[in-house]
Formats: C-alpha cells, sequence, structure tokens
C-alpha cells in the first residue's frame, strides 16, 4: 500500500506580502482545528512543519502538542530566515526575503540552533522531520540537518526552477534535475514534494498563475496552485507508477484563513477549498493510500534494490 503525506508549512500570516521590519501575526491558529478535524475524518495525519512565531504562539503550540501526544498529527521545523533570531544584515542586491542558504556558516547554524532549542522547549521533544523556508536547500543546509539528528526533510520540489524567486543576494534552489523519490542525502533522508509533469491537461485551470512558475506542465496535491481535476489526476499518476511509493500534499496553514494568502481571500474560497480538499481526501481514501507522518514513513521506508 502506497502512503499519503499531508505537509503544512506552518507560519505566520500572508507572508507572501511580508517586507523587512512587517509586524507578524499569527491569526491563522485559530484555523488549523478545521483542518485537523478534517484530517482525522479520513484517517489522515497532517506534518505541521512549524517556524519561529508559530512557535511563539503558546494557543498553537498547545494545540499541536495535544494532537502530537494522541498520535493525530506530528509537529517539525520550518525556518524563515528572515526573522527568525538572531538577526544578521546581509548587503542586499535583491528586494526578496532571504534564504537561510545566504548567510555565512555560523549565522546559518546560529539560526538553526535557536529554531532547534526553540522547539524543543515548546514542544518538548527534539523535532526529526524539516522543510527549507521558501523550499532553499544547499549542501552546507543538509549537513547542519544531519548534525542536529534531522531525519527527514521534504523541501525538495522536483521539476522546479525556483532561482526566479530572489532572497537578498541570491535566487532560490534549481530542482530541475531532483529525483522524484525518497532518497538518502548523507544521513537525512529526502521526502520530496510531489510533483508530475502532464502535457494532458490545459494549464488554463491552474489559479494564481502558476503558469509562469510552473510554466503550466508541473502539477502537485496544493489546492492554491491546481484544480481538483489536476489533483487527481496526480494521484492516478502515482498510484499507476510503480517507482513511487507516496504521495505528499501540501498547503500554508495561513491558507487555511480568509484574507491568510493570495489565494483564498473569501470566506467563499475557503468553503470551497475545503470542498476540494475532502473530495480529494476521499479520493485518496479510495484509492488505498494509507496516511502516514513523515517520521512514520522514514521508519518503514527500505532502501529500493537496485
Amino acid at each position: 500500500m502506497k502512503s499519503f503525506i499531508i505537509t503544512v508549512d506552518t507560519e505566520g500570516d500572508n507572508l507572501w506580502y511580508y517586507r523587512k521590519g512587517d509586524p507578524i501575526t499569527t491569526r491563522n491558529t485559530k484555523y488549523i482545528p478545521r483542518f485537523q478535524e478534517l484530517c482525522e475524518k479520513y484517517g489522515f495525519k497532517p506534518v505541521y512543519l512549524t517556524n519561529y512565531e508559530m512557535l511563539c504562539d503558546d494557543e498553537y503550540v498547545k494545540y499541536v502538542s495535544v494532537k502530537e501526544q494522541l498520535g493525530l498529527c506530528e509537529v517539525g521545523l520550518h525556518l524563515h530566515a528572515w526573522n527568525n533570531p538572531p538577526l544578521y544584515e546581509l548587503d542586499a542586491k535583491y528586494k526578496g526575503n532571504p534564504y537561510l542558504i545566504e548567510y555565512p556558516d555560523d549565522i546559518m547554524k546560529a539560526k538553526f540552533d535557536y529554531l532547534y532549542n526553540l522547539f524543543c522547549e515548546k514542544i518538548g521533544h527534539a523535532p526529526t522531520s524539516h522543510r527549507a523556508g521558501r523550499w532553499a536547500m544547499d549542501e552546507r543546509y543538509f549537513k547542519l540537518l544531519e548534525e542536529y539528528d534531522i531525519k527527514v526533510d521534504c523541501s525538495v520540489t522536483p521539476h522546479i526552477n525556483w532561482s526566479h524567486a530572489v532572497g537578498e543576494t541570491i535566487g532560490g534552489t534549481n530542482y530541475t534535475d531532483a529525483q522524484e523519490v525518497a532518497h538518502m542525502i548523507g544521513n537525512v533522508m529526502e521526502v520530496p514534494l510531489t510533483v508530475i509533469p502532464s502535457r494532458r491537461l490545459l494549464s488554463n485551470t491552474i489559479r494564481c498563475n502558476i503558469k509562469t512558475i510552473l510554466k503550466g506542465s508541473l502539477l502537485q496535491l496544493r489546492p492554491a496552485t491546481c484544480s481538483l481535476r489536476e489533483m487527481k489526476y496526480v494521484v492516478v499518476r502515482c498510484k499507476k507508477n510503480t517507482q513511487i511509493d507516496y504521495l505528499e500534499f501540501m498547503l500554508h496553514s495561513s491558507e487555511l484563513m480568509p484574507g491568510g494568502s493570495p489565494y483564498f481571500k473569501s470566506e467563499e474560497a475557503i468553503s470551497q477549498m475545503y470542498r476540494d480538499i475532502e473530495a480529494l481526501f476521499k479520493y485518496i481514501k479510495n484509492n488505498n493510500f494509507n496516511g502516514v507522518t513523515l517520521q512514520e514513513y522514514y521508519k518503514g521506508w527500505q532502501i529500493p534494490q537496485a
């Protein structure tokens, strides 16, 4: 049976529009229980990849800690370098928000160390799963994860080149040639986001000008960028592909709140999103995918035989 992994980039409200010095709110905390309850309805266990400001939100911490203790979710790390202490000024070339990989080695480690220790203090155990802010990884970052005994990462987006998405000094990571399947990078398991190339579906159903980003031919299990029809197509493709043993869904916690993202700005948009997600979850369940966390997938994974 193939696995179904739900990942949630759990972060402040509408960070797409964040600029240096802006206050960051975490009102989307109040909208997470509805999503969690939907996951539980279908026996799925979301992974809340949590950043600095959310770990500072006691209401959020209390809620996910209880759910994790009940075995109903997993809590992992998600690092946004621009507001994660310690703060450090880069010699900015662009106006984007900086990636962790833009910083000197010692600052990279100091920022990660701060978030890691805050996680341990707030959640009550060491994290074992991780996703980089804005998907940006490099060799140094993987070695840092290994140093802190992070078992599994899910930052890689196969086929997608993020170099156009600038930080302060560089563009993002190019994953054009990345593997689509789980694999080891050093001692860290990489579980890439599910991204399926397709020429069968028309790109005009994709929301939010994602055609510009994905060239109209890359589909994901991501309600903000793909229609229900497209997401079902991804499920079918992955089910038929004998090399792929999981599906990985993603959204941002702020997408669960009206106006919390560029994608779902009204109550009606949120309602439609939930209708699509529930229909997708039902479809995935009916196709015999088993809901697991990243840590559960890691524990059950076997290195493919050559």
